[in-house]
């Protein structure tokens, strides 16, 4: 079925299309979500609120853009009016630190999936620390694989600033995996030294 045909089932009152537009886009919105709010239990309502408002605006869709995109934008605007909303509030405090994304440790012996997790989580956890813009695009980009033009409608940046946000998120991560490295290996040249 593709974007309009499920558009028009759920515009008809299918229950069970609108169902299958939640479950079909609601890793997108998560990772939307999840990379500008930092509290999971927000992350979870927010999540909630924008399909909620894809719903309502669901007549609105006018298929100049892919449906993936259209839900991308609503869930992008969502979460920055959430944070506005906190900051506005005087709720959310800077000091805390990123949620980290949390995983199921894996117990099997084998080691080098064991590394593999550990690595990811690593990851996502500097991308975590990434000011608020870059992690959005970086994810945007890299995760859910939207093309310039298309973060461009979803976040109403323009394409250079897009490119340029990446260009800055790519180094700030590579300086802190270089930081990493390089503290390693003194590490073990302090140990072997001792």
């Amino acid at each position: 079925m593709n974007d309009t045909e499920l558009v028009q089932q759920v515009l008809s009152g299918n229950e069970n299309a609108f169902r299958f537009l939640v479950a079909k886009h609601e890793r997108l919105v998560l990772h939307v979500v999840g990379r500008i709010i930092q509290s999971q239990d927000d992350v979870k309502d927010v999540c909630q609120e924008v399909f909620i408002k894809v719903f309502r605006k669901l007549k609105r869709f006018r298929g100049d853009s892919r449906l993936s995109t259209w839900i991308a934008t609503i869930a992008y605007n969502t979460s920055i009016s959430h944070v506005r909303k906190q900051t506005r509030q005087a709720e959310h405090s800077y000091d805390e630190q990123p949620a980290l994304i949390s995983g199921e440790q894996d117990t099997s012996p084998n080691q080098k999936i064991v590394e593999k997790e550990e690595v990811k989580k690593f990851l996502l956890q500097l991308i975590e620390e990434l000011p608020v813009h870059y992690r959005t695009v970086l994810t945007l980009f890299h995760l859910e694989e939207f093309s310039y033009r298309e973060i461009e409608q979803i976040t109403g940046m323009p394409e250079g600033t897009i490119k340029s946000y990446l260009s800055r998120a790519r180094k700030i991560l590579k300086e802190k995996l270089e930081q990493v490295a390089k503290n390693e290996k003194t590490n073990i040249f302090v140990h072997y030294a001792e």
